[in-house]
C-alpha cells in the first residue's frame, strides 16, 4: 500500500489536478473540447504543480487524463520534473471538459450580450441546462475527429449540461480507476474544470446545486484520502489560493 506522506495501509490516496491556465481560459473564452494548448502562465502552473507533490513526498503509479493537449501537456510537465515520465499514462474522452456545444469558442461576454446574461448564466451555472447544441455536419462535431474514432458516435456530445459531464464520466470512475485505487494503485488524475468536479461531486456526495458552485482553480493538485469505499476522509489543496475568480 502506499508510503505517501501521512497515509496509513488502510487508506488510498488520490490527486486530482486540473491543467494549467489554457489559451482561451486567458481570452475568456468557452473551450469545451476545443483542442486549444497551454499559456505561458499555463506551463509554469504545471512546473508548480509537479513542485509541490515532489515537496510533499507523493508519488504515483498510474496517470488518468483527457484527450485534451491542455491536460495531457500538463501530466507530461509533472512526470518529467518528477522524474517518472515512464508511469503509464491512460487517456480517455470520458475525462474531456464538459462539451460546451455551439458556444465553443465564443467569447463569454460577448456571448452574453449576443443571447442575454440571464439565458448565458444558466446555461454557465445550471446543472441541467445545456447550451445550444452543435449540428452533426459541424465541423466541431466529435464524430469527425479521428482521436475519437474508437468511441460510439452516439456517445460524442453536441453539447452537455454540467448532469451530461457527470453522467458520461462516473462509469470510468467505477469502471476503470475506482478498481485501480482498491488494488493500491497511487492515483494522479489530470483533467478539466467540469470534469473534476463531476468526479468531486460524486466523491463527497455533494448536492446538485452545491457542485454549482463548486470551483476547482488551475494548476493546484488537490489530496484525498479514501476509505475502501473511496469516500474521502481528509480532503485539502496543496497550495492556498484565493478563491473563484470574478
Amino acid at each position: 500500500m502506499s508510503k505517501n506522506k501521512g497515509v496509513t495501509r488502510d487508506l488510498h490516496p488520490l490527486i486530482l489536478l486540473r491543467h494549467g491556465e489554457s489559451v482561451w481560459n486567458k481570452e475568456n473564452r468557452f473551450t469545451g473540447w476545443t483542442d486549444v494548448d497551454l499559456t505561458d502562465k499555463g506551463v509554469e502552473e504545471a512546473h508548480e504543480a509537479a513542485h509541490l507533490l515532489k515537496q510533499a513526498g507523493y508519488d504515483f503509479d498510474i496517470v488518468y487524463t483527457s484527450l485534451l493537449k491542455r491536460s495531457i501537456r500538463t501530466v507530461w510537465i509533472v512526470l518529467e520534473q518528477m522524474e517518472r515520465m515512464w508511469l503509464p499514462i491512460e487517456k480517455s474522452w470520458r475525462l474531456n471538459e464538459r462539451h460546451y456545444g455551439a458556444l465553443q469558442g465564443l467569447n463569454k461576454a460577448e456571448t452574453a450580450l449576443l443571447y442575454g446574461e440571464g439565458l448565458v448564466s444558466k446555461w454557465r451555472r445550471s446543472y441541467t441546462e445545456r447550451p445550444p447544441a452543435l449540428k452533426r455536419s459541424d465541423p466541431r462535431f466529435p464524430g469527425h475527429d479521428r482521436r475519437y474514432r474508437d468511441a460510439d458516435v452516439k456517445d460524442m456530445p453536441l453539447t452537455e449540461s454540467l448532469k451530461d459531464t457527470v453522467d458520461r464520466l462516473l462509469p470510468y470512475w467505477f469502471d476503470t480507476i475506482a478498481p485501480g485505487i482498491r488494488s493500491g494503485k497511487r492515483v494522479l488524475v489530470v483533467a478539466h474544470g467540469n470534469s473534476l468536479r463531476a468526479l468531486i461531486k460524486s466523491l463527497h456526495n455533494l448536492s446538485d446545486q452545491q457542485v454549482v458552485d463548486l470551483y476547482v482553480p488551475t494548476g493546484i493538485p488537490q489530496f484525498f484520502e479514501l476509505d475502501y469505499d473511496l469516500r474521502p476522509v481528509a480532503h485539502h489543496y496543496l497550495k492556498a489560493w484565493g478563491g473563484k475568480p470574478d
